[in-house]
């Protein structure tokens, strides 16, 4: 490891694009900690500490929000039009012919449609938030300041945006996923703080015990999303001229979790959205909609319906993921335009079929895995009463995904330049 970090240091390019990295961390973390105006501070902590919800939407924004910063709606808004956006290329044919056949220009033009829904729901969220605030008396609003601060954190998502998508071109890895990293992590002095500050001796083997399982999570999170599917490839032997080329075996390799880290994200955003819209209409004059408003908020207070809605959809998200992300039928084409085939499968639509058949199998596990350790803390913490176990475990997931993900990108530019 400190051999690799040496080698990023001797690389000119790769130590601009780690300076690059610290500095738009640095910036978040400043813009991060700068407060909207008119926060009652004490009333703010009181509330992150006996609401769950909003810590979890703390976390899902990078840490900005249990200060009321100018970026306390994080990259939510992004990731919430990218949900979006996929979701559209199922239904609209032309969306997805955009995404996954145009290439990098296609991905580019998508992007745009992302950015550009964005600000319409940064302005929704942002007034969400805002209002429920006001109405537990956080922070207090006239008609003039609230939508100044409408337009100032709908604004901070943006820049964050614009920060992730720096990194992504910039520096290593994706942008809105380190984001979200580096408020975890600067969270984690914080955390342990206040658990070291409410420890209860007797319940000492508990303690012990969570973190044996965050270990032995860590390592099996790092097995599923390194465990690969080769599928044997076989190069026809082709000649032209006097030379002949081909003939050689290779293997494709498909990976067990295909969708990284993507699915938590999406899932917590999908939670996180029913919940803010009941905390918006629980104080509402409409005893319909007051009624409703409480059944979703106590539905989702129980630790035990949150955890089945959440693993399922982290479940059905990998599968979701996958599906837009990897496409069997554009490998098939690519495969038989290059004179290869699957040894015993037929080249064309029989390859995309075991494909298809395949990824389905292997997508099952990753899916069943990733579901179960995402609701493992969620479980623990309904067993043994520890609520800061559930953020935590939310939180390890992320930060063990993106490592990885960070690590193989590195890894594969320090490869590049020791070929060169």
């Amino acid at each position: 490891m400190w051999e690799k970090f040496k080698l990023i240091l001797k690389d000119p390019d790769l130590k601009k694009k780690l300076f690059f990295l610290f500095v738009f961390f640095a910036a978040f973390r400043l813009l991060a900690s700068i407060p909207v105006p008119g926060i009652d501070a004490l009333r703010l902590r009181e509330f992150f500490e006996a609401n769950q919800f909003f810590g979890l939407l703390n976390v899902f924004s990078g840490g900005a929000l249990d200060n009321l910063s100018i970026v306390m709606l994080g990259v939510g808004p992004y990731i919430t039009a990218s949900i979006i956006m996929q979701l559209l290329t199922m239904i609209f044919p032309a969306l997805k012919e955009i995404y996954q056949e145009e290439g990098e220009a296609g991905r580019q033009k998508f992007n745009q449609y992302s950015r550009l829904l964005t600000l319409p729901l940064a302005l929704v969220q942002g007034f969400g938030l805002l209002t429920i605030l006001e109405r537990q008396g956080i922070i207090q609003f006239t008609a003039t300041t609230k939508i100044a601060d409408l337009i100032i954190v709908a604004a901070g998502s943006i820049l964050l945006m614009w920060i992730g998508e720096l990194i992504s071109e910039y520096s290593f890895g994706n942008g809105v996923s380190l984001l979200i990293f580096a408020g975890i992590v600067s969270s984690f002095p914080s955390d342990l703080r206040q658990t070291l500050a409410t420890f209860d001796y007797s319940q000492f083997p508990t303690y012990i015990a969570f973190v044996a399982i965050a270990l032995i999570t860590v390592a099996a999170v790092v097995i599923i999303s390194e465990g690969q599917r080769p599928i044997s490839v076989y190069y026809a032997k082709r000649i032209r001229g006097m030379k002949m080329y081909g003939g050689t075996n290779t293997y494709l390799p498909l990976k067990v979790n295909q969708a990284g880290v993507i699915p938590i994200i999406f899932a917590l955003s999908i939670l996180l959205l029913p919940q803010m819209v009941a905390n918006f209409f629980a104080s509402s004059a409409n005893a319909v909609l007051r009624a409703a408003a409480s059944f979703v908020i106590n539905f989702l207070s129980s630790s035990w319906p949150y955890a089945a809605a959440y693993f399922i959809l982290v479940f059905l998200f990998t599968y979701f993921y996958t599906a837009v992300t990897f496409d069997p039928q554009a490998i098939s084409k690519n495969l038989q335009q290059s004179g290869a085939f699957v040894p015993g499968i037929r080249p064309g639509p029989s390859t995309a079929e075991y494909l298809n058949k395949i990824v389905s199998r292997i997508t099952f596990v990753g899916a069943l895995f990733l579901g179960a350790v995402a609701v493992l803390p969620l479980v623990l913490q309904a067993l043994t009463g520890i609520t800061t176990l559930t953020i935590g475990g939310t939180s390890l997931l992320i930060v063990v995904s993106v490592v990885l993900e960070t690590a193989k990108l590195v890894q594969a530019q320090l490869s590049l330049r020791e070929y060169e």
